[in-house]
């Protein structure tokens, strides 16, 4: 590009990354989207605000693999900055594919709980099930989220930064206070630490990939060969409240989905009774035969 090209680039593109900025998107959004701008000026050696549909075919038919990135980015720069209609006619989508999780039983969950050798891996494994929550989700509960007399639990800043409430189970709330009163934070319910002195005093929670680790030793110890995270809890929870009768709809609310299409791969059912949320996920968390282990300095009375 010449200077005048550049000049003209280096407006639009801060443009491009204000709007973003102003809409509250995420730093992680905001360099994607930047980027795409970037790579598709780079490419061309041209400024994106004259470039052809010809161009933009040629130009995904090379990236394929990374589309639905760029072209999301470009679709914002061509709506947010340019002003103009976005063409999707003739313009190459990569093949879609969709693979299903693995699912665990009812008692390969059990069986996962029973093997954890710490309390905190027990209570954070039937937490994250029982409430059907994404890893961070789960680590970042703090005591004032629990809300014991509705039976819910506020969860903050989630997926797409959206707060919501799930249903408390009572073996949840149990597991929960049981654990608690072994460190006595005032504010995390799983604070980092090796004893109850450094967790109480802990200001971060428990680190992520240290509970990742744990957990995949934990399911090597029950000989399960599944491809299974401490993510896929929160698919077992959605697939076996399917299995209970729950309607989607209230699988959805449960689970916090934009799009009811997520929440129907867990099923294929064309009827479901409508109950209450509580109710059936409490009958279903009653199933679970808990061992609890035993933490250093407990009052075995």
């Amino acid at each position: 590009m010449n200077k005048a090209q550049q000049k003209r680039f280096n407006s639009l593109y801060q443009q491009h990354v204000n709007a973003l900025i102003r809409q509250g998107k995420t730093k992680s959004t905001i360099d994607c989207h930047a980027r795409a701008v970037r790579r598709i000026t780079e490419y061309f050696d041209q400024c994106p605000d004259r470039l052809t549909l010809e161009q933009l075919k040629d130009y995904f038919l090379a990236l394929v693999k990374s589309l639905k990135v760029d072209r999301n980015g470009l679709q914002f720069f061509y709506d947010q900055v340019l002003g103009k209609p976005w063409q999707w006619v003739d313009i190459v989508k990569p093949p879609q594919t969709r693979v299903l999780p693995d699912i665990l039983t009812l008692n390969e969950i059990e069986r996962v709980i029973n093997t954890a050798r710490e309390l905190r891996y027990q209570t954070f494994i039937l937490v994250t099930y029982s409430m059907g929550l994404r890893l961070g989700e789960a680590l970042n509960l703090r005591v004032g989220d629990i809300d014991s007399e509705h039976r819910r639990v506020h969860i903050r800043q989630g997926k797409g930064k959206k707060d919501r409430f799930v249903t408390l189970p009572d073996a949840a709330l149990s597991a929960l206070r049981r654990y608690w009163v072994t460190h006595r934070h005032p504010k995390l319910l799983f604070p980092a630490g090796k004893t109850a002195e450094e967790r109480f005093a802990s200001r971060v929670i428990m680190d992520r990939g240290g509970v990742q680790r744990a957990f995949k030793v934990i399911v090597a110890e029950c000989n399960i060969h599944k491809r299974i995270t401490p993510h896929s809890l929160r698919h077992c929870y959605g697939a076996h409240l399917v299995e209970a009768g729950l309607n989607l709809r209230a699988i959805q609310h449960e689970m916090g989905h934009e799009c009811p299409k997520t929440t129907a791969l867990y099923t294929q059912l064309t009827e479901t009774t409508v109950q209450q949320s509580h109710q059936f996920i409490n009958e279903l968390m009653s199933q679970l035969q808990v061992h609890w282990q035993r933490e250093c300095g407990d009052d075995p009375g």
